[in-house]
């Protein structure tokens, strides 16, 4: 009989086996990447028969679709938590390197190499552009710095990428300028290039923050 709460059993035991699937999904990420993902590996691990786990997730594209999702909500909360409580430029980009430190696997999983063929629906794409505006925020918050240089003129008319976001092309080229460098120095950092070269990361990290800035 079903509880007078607001799940029943079937729903909570759903969502536990759903959850321990993932699980191991990022467990086989770890291990070998996203494109060696197998839903009848993980059903082998769970004592589960194939067929049986297809039940929970239809294919390794909706495997790979929530798993997505939860790392773009995971940074979304994050920045937007950070945001909501008065955190500026330079603290939502600390907040971004502490997060991506916190779990690499999830960070690459959503700014590394993307899975062949694989096609992140619109709601995915939404949670991503989100994140993308909560930067793009504090960007404009910031005073302008000098003249318009040939990229903002450019960024006047291709402006897309920013889903509808108000900010003036100079905020937009520092958002954008902002991305492209605190990913490139985390993406080398997470993948261990950085290692041996006998300097730290976090202060390389802060000083491209300061360069940034300063313009």
């Amino acid at each position: 009989m079903a509880e007078t709460g607001t799940t029943t059993p079937r729903e909570r035991y759903r969502t536990q086996v759903r959850t321990e699937i993932k699980e191991r999904a990022w467990e086989q990420i770890a291990t070998a990447g996203a494109t060696a993902l197998s839903l009848n590996a993980i059903a082998k691990q769970m004592g589960m028969s194939g067929p049986a786990l297809y039940r929970y997730f239809a294919g390794r594209d909706e495997l790979i679709t929530e798993l997505i999702r939860d790392a773009y909500s995971s940074l979304a909360d994050t920045l937007g938590t950070a945001a909501e409580s008065g955190a500026d430029l330079t603290a939502l980009a600390h907040a971004l390197r502490e997060w991506a430190l916190a779990d690499p696997h999830r960070y690459f999983l959503i700014y590394g190499t993307p899975v062949p063929g694989y096609q992140a629906p619109d709601d995915v794409t939404g949670i991503a552009q989100g994140i993308m505006a909560t930067l793009l925020d504090a960007c404009a918050a910031l005073p302008s710095g000098g003249p318009a240089t040939p990229f903002d003129t450019h960024l006047e008319s291709h402006r897309q990428w920013a889903a509808g976001h108000p900010a003036p092309p100079a905020a937009l080229h520092r958002g954008l300028v902002l991305w492209t460098r605190l990913h490139g120095a985390l993406s080398l950092e997470l993948a261990g290039h950085f290692n041996g070269m006998g300097f730290d990361p976090a202060l390389l990290y802060a000083a491209e923050l300061d360069d940034l800035l300063s313009r």
